[in-house]
This record gives C-alpha cells, structure tokens and sequence, in this order.
C-alpha cells in the first residue's frame, strides 16, 4: 500500500473517524525502475526499492547534505535547525517546505506523505524524538541515521551520548556516499565528497597548532555545554593538531562549571553561533559578552586577547559543516599568530 494510503489508514485508525477527505489513492511511480539499495545503517538494514520522489529530513546536516547533491525538488520537508542555511544552497531550501523549525510532530511529518525519512541524530528518530525508526518503516517509509552518530557511539544516556572512539570526518563523507546511493546519484556524492577533502587539504597546509589548546562552547552560560574529546570538534582539534582542553572526556558535549574552564585557560575559544532560542547564550555576541563580563572568565587568557573563533552550530556537529569548522579554526590560528 501506498505511504500516502498507510499514514491516512494509521490516523484513521487513531481517530476512530471516518474522514476520507485527502485520503486519495497514492500515485504509482512513474519513475524509470532502479535496483534496489540495501544499507548497513546503525546496526539496521534499510532496503530502498526505488529513488525518494518525497524525502523529509528531520535535521539540518541531513538536509544540507541533500541540498547539496541537488536533490531539492526531491525532498517533501526539512526541520530542526540550528542556523541559517548553508552559503550557496540558498535558492535550492527556498524550494523544501520547512516544516518545522524544530523537531515536528509524528502526525506533521506524515502530512508530507514521506517515502524516505532522514535524520542526523539517533535520538530524532528514537524514543522521545519525532517517532521510531519502526514506526516510520511499519507505515512504509524506509529511514536513514547519520552513521556518525552511532559509530563507536553510546547513545543509552540521557545526555548528547559519549564516545569510545573519535570521530573522524570518513564517517561523515561516509554519509554523502550512503544519501547519494539512495536517490541514484553517486556520481554528485563523489564529486561532494572530492572538493569537501580539497577544501580540509588546502585549509590546513603548513599549519602547526601543536603547542596550541582549543575550547568549544556549544551553548549555555549557566550550565555550559562544551566539546568532549572525540565528537566533530575533536575531529577538527586532530585535523588541525591542535589540543582540545577538555580531551580527558569521552562525552559529546558535557556541562562543565566555569571554574573548571578557567583553570584550563584554553589559547583559542571556538564559539557557536547559534540562531536557534532554545538556551542561553546562545549566539556568540550574548556568548562574548557574558565571558568578558563573568569574573570567573574575564581573565582568561582567551577573553584578554579576545582570540574568539565563531562557528555556526552546523559547523560543531559531525556534518559536511564540520569543513567549514576546519576552515575557520585553521584561518583563526593562523590570524592569532599560533598556526607555527
């Protein structure tokens, strides 16, 4: 049966109403027939029998990457974000239906009448998320994880979830070759995945930052969210050779008190500059602000020499963004004097 025919079946049968209005038949598929594809994903095997024609993703670094393989007007919605989109994929959002800002509800989602549903985090589309990766599959819409998010990754906890192994950005290039895969354009997912490793390439040549120690500030004043070892702000610390003060923990994003901070007393802060509103602090001028006004952190060395580095949110999450935060943490050191 049809997703558009199964999800109006499932609402009926939660309402109790005969409603049929907008519950057509779906449409056959008109497109030429592909092979199937079959995916090791996140310890799930995800078969896609034909190309999505109404993809939704349920999170930025999902859709930046669709966006970028030019598969707009293939894609039924996009939620969940964080910052503005991507330079240069402007025109190509403009034509997705942003459904939600952040995470939409399960009945939203299925208004789309989606046959492929993608999200960047496990816990998009796990328990208290937008809905089972099973709840999405029983009504016939195959789903697709970010494997950097579940790689070497324990999601069990409450938090953002810990890592026992680095990530490295092959999991994230990983991921444009499963996307292009699944929609038939391998050759676009080759040519992504060629000029994001030029780019890393020309942006960390002659650079030396071993002497240099790095903080990410993710978002929060009160309770501060900063990098652990071994998410994408390692992953850009190890490109760079750099060190990443708080490398002694394995958590994605752990809260750490300002004390701790300031004993550390990083040579650089990375900054996210978030647009979202969802905790304090949260783009980098209420961030600076609070650090050059706090008297636990005025007298960083950091804050003093204001050697801030702002990235976007994107930019601090395991996403082709992760690049861009290469880019602009290398451009910093190197406009600090610290890139040897």
């Amino acid at each position: 049966m049809p997703f558009a025919r199964l999800a109006c079946h499932a609402a009926l049968l939660t309402s109790g109403a005969l409603l049929l209005t907008g519950c057509g038949s779906g449409s056959s598929a008109t497109d030429a027939k592909k092979a199937a594809v079959t995916l090791d994903n996140c310890g799930q095997a995800v078969r896609v029998e034909t190309p999505p024609q109404r993809a939704v993703s349920l999170n930025q670094g999902t859709t930046e990457i669709m966006l970028s393989l030019g598969l707009a007007d293939r894609m039924a919605g996009t939620a969940t974000w964080t910052d503005p989109v991507m330079k240069g994929l402007d025109k190509e959002n403009a034509k997705v239906e942003r459904i939600s800002d952040n995470n939409p509800s399960f009945e939203r989602v299925l208004d789309a009448e989606p046959d492929f549903v993608a999200a960047s985090f496990v816990s998009t589309l796990g328990k208290g998320g937008v809905a089972t990766r099973e709840q999405f599959e029983k009504l016939g819409a195959p789903t697709y994880v970010s494997p950097s998010d579940c790689a070497g990754k324990d999601n069990s906890g409450d938090g953002d979830g810990s890592r026992q192994q680095p990530l490295t950005m092959d999991a994230v290039y990983g991921e444009v070759h499963d996307l292009a895969k699944v929609f038939g354009v391998e050759e676009r997912g080759k040519e992504l995945v060629t000029s994001l490793k030029t780019r890393v390439e020309k942006a960390t040549s002659g650079i030396d930052a071993s002497d240099v120690t790095l903080l990410y500030w993710f978002a929060n004043s009160e309770s501060p969210y900063m990098a652990g070892c071994c998410g994408a702000p390692g992953a850009i610390t190890r490109t760079l050779g750099a060190r990443n003060v708080f490398d002694d923990t394995h958590d994605e994003w752990p809260q750490i008190n300002w004390e701790t901070v300031a004993d550390r007393d990083p040579d650089v802060l990375v900054i996210g500059d978030l647009t979202r509103k969802s905790q304090t602090a949260e783009s980098a001028e209420k961030k600076i602000e609070f650090l050059e006004s706090d008297p636990v952190t005025k007298n960083m060395s950091a804050v003093k020499h204001k050697r801030y580095v702002l990235l976007s949110g994107q930019a601090m999450n395991p996403t082709i963004r992760t690049v861009e935060g290469v880019e602009q943490v290398a451009a910093g050191l190197r406009e600090f004097g610290l890139a040897g």
